[in-house]
């Protein structure tokens, strides 16, 4: 049993001791004084029992005691070493959670100075592109002035003008287009492209009042009116090219070509062919009266082919320059040769010459060698003859 359990088990016991003791007194007051010395005695016997009693139950209340001190202080220390440990694990969680929370942090501090230098760049951007849009209105601002400008038939046929000449400066080389030609009736077309066949005569003046007035038309009847006036300002336009620009006295092809300066234009124009009552498309009108409608595109592609032409033209003239220089290379070969020739001949004669003259020499030579014998002789017969 428990200390606490033993102990309440003795203090019964004493109670229980005490309550039998006083009732046995209170019943012997009366008795004989044997009876009281009897007493006495199983009183004494009775403390000694209790007190050995007493004496067991403290010695086993202090070896209990001391079982549960040192139970108590094992489960402690093992109590404290689980602690411990479960305080370091907690601690080096602690830890790499508080390292992952500076990382954490870092990388929430970089991404906050990102996204700073971010906002701040949008910002920038923002910026430019309401100095952009600003620009863009009054670009804005600024066409719509020169579309006023440009409804002056006047200044429009200039633009045109402007955008075909730097249209052939684009393609063709300078001696291959004229503008502002004049013919010796005294008409002044605007271009022309000179090939090896002939000229071609371009027109940049195009009518273009009453295709506004058809795009901006708002009823049906209205947009009608508008482009019954554009067909005849067309028709009329033809007319005036057909009439002016073709002179195949003067050197022209018997066609000309009409600029239509936009493709929105040329494919209201041109492209969807429409005919009214009894009238032709314009482009069948067109083609009728030799007058070759282009757009910018289409145009570019004619100019395109035309360098292409002139180019061929310039490798045949260079070809006819090299036939006619290898002509006369060969002329002057001939003639090299010839002299190569006599200087041949001369020379196998001087060799012949050399030869002969060499064997006269060698002859010469021996002569006088057979003739310086006798001389060399005389001496010794001379001498022979005293003696």
């Amino acid at each position: 049993m428990f200390p606490m359990e033993i102990l309440i088990v003795v203090s019964v016991f004493v109670a229980v001791i005490t309550i039998v003791i006083i009732r046995y007194i209170t019943r012997q007051k009366e008795q004989t004084p044997e009876s009281l010395m009897f007493f006495q005695q199983q009183l004494d016997t009775l403390r000694n029992e209790m007190q050995q009693a007493l004496k067991n139950t403290t010695d086993i209340m202090s070896t209990s005691l001391h079982n549960t001190t040192t139970m108590l202080f094992q489960q402690l220390n093992s109590t404290k070493e689980t602690v411990n440990q479960q305080l370091q694990i907690v601690t080096t969680q602690l830890g790499q959670v508080t390292q992952q929370i500076q990382n954490n942090t870092g990388q929430v501090g970089q991404r906050l100075d990102t996204a700073a230098r971010v906002i701040q760049e949008v910002q920038g951007k923002l910026g430019e592109l309401g100095k952009a849009t600003q620009e863009i209105k009054e670009l804005g601002q600024s066409v719509s002035k020169l579309e006023e400008m440009l409804r002056a038939p006047k200044l429009r046929g200039g633009l045109g003008e402007l955008l075909l000449e730097d249209l052939l400066k684009q393609v063709l080389p300078a001696n291959a287009y004229e503008v502002q030609y004049t013919f010796r009736n005294g008409q002044k077309v605007d271009a022309i492209i000179r090939t090896s066949g002939g000229i071609v005569p371009v027109d940049a003046k195009f009518p273009l009042e009453n295709f506004r007035r058809m795009v901006e038309a708002k009823t049906e009847v209205e947009k009608k009116t508008a482009v019954r006036q554009f067909r005849a300002d067309v028709r009329k336009h033809i007319d005036v090219i057909a009439e002016k620009y073709i002179h195949p006295d003067e050197g022209t092809f018997d066609f000309a070509m009409m600029y239509i300066p936009a493709e929105n234009i040329y494919y209201e124009t041109i492209i969807r062919e429409e005919t009214f009552d009894t009238e032709d498309g314009l482009y069948t009108y067109a083609t009728q009266r030799h007058v070759v409608p282009v757009s910018p595109n289409t145009f570019y592609a004619h100019l395109r082919i035309i360098a292409l032409g002139l180019k061929g033209m310039q490798i045949e003239q260079s070809a006819r320059q090299i036939v006619q220089t290898l002509g006369q290379l060969q002329t002057e070969l001939q003639k090299f040769t010839d002299i190569f020739e006599t200087l041949g001949t001369h020379l196998v004669n001087a060799k012949n010459k050399y030869d002969q003259a060499d064997k006269q020499l060698n002859t010469i030579a021996e002569r006088l060698k057979v003739a310086q014998l006798p001389s060399k002789s005389s001496p010794e017969q001379l001498n022979l003859t005293r003696m």
